[in-house]
């Protein structure tokens, strides 16, 4: 499998699988790999001839340098997960912050029509400005024919495609559900820092969001949100930062539900040091 440190020369590598007509799809991921990023990468895979995997940590994105620092950076074990989807239909994409950001190290500011002061948004400072500056520069390196998402970042997914639809940029953004451990919990990166206990209590976001979803057919918003916070403020170890239902094409909070609209609720919730999020299609 050929791994890739430079832009120049994945560009070149790309150039040459496009000279052929060949299809490119791009899964990017910040690395530490698991099987839902490979769902992604299937995907991907079942619908272009090459797939090219980006591994970065990308520090723009992050508001707390700690959490930073602390990502989980796992490139040989990333690559060898890799190859059991396929050896040579891959290619690895994993770059220095040098060759991302030529020195400067800073993020471009972007309007994505109020979708990054939502949510995630109120929470985390920059953070889609630097969502979007880095995932625009794997677009302008890698320029696949699609790019793949997971849903569990759907507030990212919507961002992305709202990149897309202002700067023109010539891909097809494809989301993808969520993937989820055999207890529920969504799959994310940061489930391998859980310590024991809050692994075992990290379920119990999900079960929430399921219960939400059943009472949306007959309570409000409001009821809903004032139930979840609730339930959290008698969890010994799980903290709840945010539960939100928003309407899905804005990400703004629901006040008065319409059968014309489709929702999503939105949570986030801190297990120890650790920031869990997750959302569930309500309608």
């Amino acid at each position: 499998m050929k791994v890739f440190s430079q832009k120049v020369l994945i560009a070149a590598a790309i150039d040459k699988l496009k000279a052929k007509q060949l299809t490119v799809g791009l899964v990017p991921t910040m690395g530490a790999l698991h099987h839902g990023h490979l769902a992604l990468v299937k995907k991907a895979l079942n619908e272009n001839d090459t797939v090219v995997v980006s591994i970065f940590v990308n520090p723009t994105q992050f508001d707390n340098n700690d959490d930073l620092v602390k990502y989980p950076r796992t490139l040989e074990g990333d690559v060898a997960l890799l190859k059991t989807v396929s050896e040579n239909k891959i290619l690895v994409y994993a770059p220095t912050v040098d060759d991302i950001y030529e020195g400067h190290t800073i993020s471009n500011k972007f309007d994505f029509d109020g979708l990054e002061f939502e949510m995630e948004g109120k929470f985390r400072t920059g953070h889609f400005d630097g969502v979007g500056t880095v995932v625009k520069r794997f677009f302008d390196i890698v320029k696949p024919h699609r790019a793949y998402f997971g849903e569990k970042d759907f507030q990212q997914l919507a961002i992305i495609k709202k990149l897309v639809e202002k700067h023109h940029i010539p891909v097809k953004i494809i989301g993808c559900p969520i993937h989820r451990e055999a207890n529920g919990l969504a799959m994310s990166s940061r489930n391998t820092r859980l310590k024991p206990e809050y692994k075992k209590a990290a379920p119990f976001i999900y079960k929430t969001l399921k219960t939400a979803k059943e009472k949306f057919g007959t309570k409000s918003a409001n009821k809903i949100t004032e139930w979840v916070e609730k339930e959290f403020a008698k969890h010994d170890l799980l903290k709840l930062e945010y539960f939100i239902i928003a309407d899905t094409k804005t990400l703004k909070p629901v006040k008065r539900k319409s059968n014309q609209k489709a929702y999503r609720a939105f949570i986030a919730v801190y297990a120890d040091d650790i920031r869990l999020i997750d959302n569930i299609a309500l309608n």
